[in-house]
């Protein structure tokens, strides 16, 4: 398993969003130390890829009510040995939309998260370091429920908080509005 771009990601990130440093160093010591990290095998945690998948407009997002967890969050799961996290997440919006016409905003890494998976079953609590990315839903864009998810609803991104309140949520919805306000033209 390569690491290395990865952690050019986070690099890359780390210079870009100063405010969240703690958890990019968090972040890169366990890719650092880990050389499983992409594993799921990997107890304490492992990396995730995710995607915030907007519509056309680029004014709503796909959300999932997750089975397990029993909440509403983007898209994503686990890399599965795949150190390409930005191929797992489009791997995951796809299957877990249903859409087929998905293309890649930005290669770059939209935002990262470390959060506590809770026990479930015979898999004990761990960690995700989840890696997220920017994709576009072009052309038909009806959801097909999967097995992992209560429901996915195309949600207005500017009523987050009213599906999910977390902060790393509202951060990504922040993010999004500012890129979509800037004249970078994603």
């Amino acid at each position: 398993m390569h690491r290395r771009e990865l952690l050019q990601k986070l690099i890359s990130y780390r210079s870009k969003y100063v405010q969240e440093v703690a958890t990019c160093d968090r972040f890169i010591e366990f890719v650092e130390n880990h050389v499983n990290c992409f594993s799921r095998g990997l107890e304490t945690g492992h990396v995730t890829g995710s995607a915030w998948l907007v519509d056309e407009c680029g004014e709503k997002v796909v959300l999932t009510h997750h089975k397990k967890l029993n909440i509403w969050i983007q898209l994503g799961g686990h890399a599965d040995g795949e150190s390409d996290v930005l191929q797992v997440a489009l791997q995951e919006a796809v299957e877990e939309s249903g859409i087929d016409n998905i293309r890649i905003v930005s290669p770059e890494l939209f935002d990262i998260d470390i959060h506590t998976i809770p026990r479930f079953k015979n898999t004990p609590a761990h960690a995700h370091f989840d890696a997220r990315f920017v994709f576009r839903a072009t052309g038909q864009n009806a959801l097909k429920l999967s097995d992992e998810s209560h429901e996915l609803a195309w949600i207005p991104i500017n009523e987050m908080a009213k599906y999910n309140s977390e902060e790393s949520m509202l951060r990504m919805a922040r993010k999004w509005m500012d890129w979509k306000n800037s004249a970078i033209g994603i």
